[in-house]
């Protein structure tokens, strides 16, 4: 299991973002959170994640845009996203616009971290 990989949550449900937070530390990841796209981007910005968590439906803005702006403008960030209204056509339409995976929610937190964990070893592969 890999370690230090700095993780950037992005919902807009905080019992998520809580739940996922502290289950994600306490077994040694860098968790950081945003609630909408706007501050993603601002975090995103500065370097730090090297994995975006993305959900589909976000407040300021759809979770499938925010993914094709992320990627415009940071083409090697590495972003899973999340659809909780288990639609396939969603996770495929992300995958079409650049992100490494997606995932239904609600997920199991070992499913979702053994997508971060291959995402970021792809990412750190191709570059």
């Amino acid at each position: 299991m890999e370690k230090n990989i700095n993780i950037l949550l992005v919902d807009d449900e905080a019992d998520f973002l809580e739940t996922t937070t502290k289950r994600m530390k306490r077994r040694g990841y860098s968790v950081k959170t945003a609630t909408n796209c706007a501050d993603a981007f601002q975090e995103i910005a500065t370097g730090w994640p090297e994995v975006v968590v993305l959900d589909v439906m976000l407040p300021d803005k759809d979770g499938i845009l925010c993914l094709k702006e992320i990627k415009q403008a940071w083409p090697t960030t590495v972003v899973i996203l999340l659809t909780g209204h288990a639609s396939m056509q969603a996770g495929l339409k992300s995958v079409e616009y650049g992100a490494h995976d997606y995932c239904l929610k609600p997920v199991e937190l070992d499913q979702l971290i053994e997508k971060i964990e291959i995402a970021h070893r792809e990412s750190r592969v191709k570059s």
